[in-house]
């Protein structure tokens, strides 16, 4: 199974603030091209918007240049995910709206979040009968992070 994955930004935020959960694995993994990781470059941009504001740099206390060095490291293992046309709106919070975009722009296996009920019901309907689909599944990092390691 070729698994295809678009983080939600809480996740990004959690890697960055901890070392020792299942987000910053991830990041890990993804790294080591054990998975795919999608971004569009709206959500690319929004992930080094907030992984900037003060309250979350006083969370995970790097350095501007820290966080440029991370991300540039990253984007380098970021598949690239162009917005053909969109799916707005589907969601209860439009800011999560991007997200969801990725994820069916770039054929996301899955979406990874910590906020699965603002996903899950788009995520659902977008499902078709059978083995097709058009949405990805929803889930947490650490379900993701099981995944990744029974798969590989």
């Amino acid at each position: 199974m070729n698994l295809r994955a678009v983080l939600d930004t809480n996740v990004l935020v959690a890697a960055f603030t901890s070392r020792r959960g299942a987000s910053f694995a991830l990041l890990d993994l993804a790294m080591d091209g054990r998975f795919a990781l999608l971004a569009s470059p709206a959500l690319w941009l929004e992930y080094e918007a907030v992984l900037k504001r003060s309250e979350i740099v006083k969370m995970h206390q790097l350095s501007m240049r820290d966080i440029d060095d991370i991300l540039n490291a990253l984007c380098a293992r970021v598949e690239p995910i162009k917005s053909h046309f969109l799916w707005r709106p589907q969601l209860r919070d439009p800011n999560d709206e991007m997200v969801l975009e990725a994820a069916i722009n770039g054929a996301a296996t899955h979406l990874v979040s910590f906020n699965l009920r603002d996903f899950d019901p788009p995520v659902q309907r977008h499902r078709l009968a059978g083995s097709a689909r058009l949405g990805p599944s929803a889930c947490t990092p650490a379900d993701f992070l099981k995944l990744v390691e029974k798969t590989s």
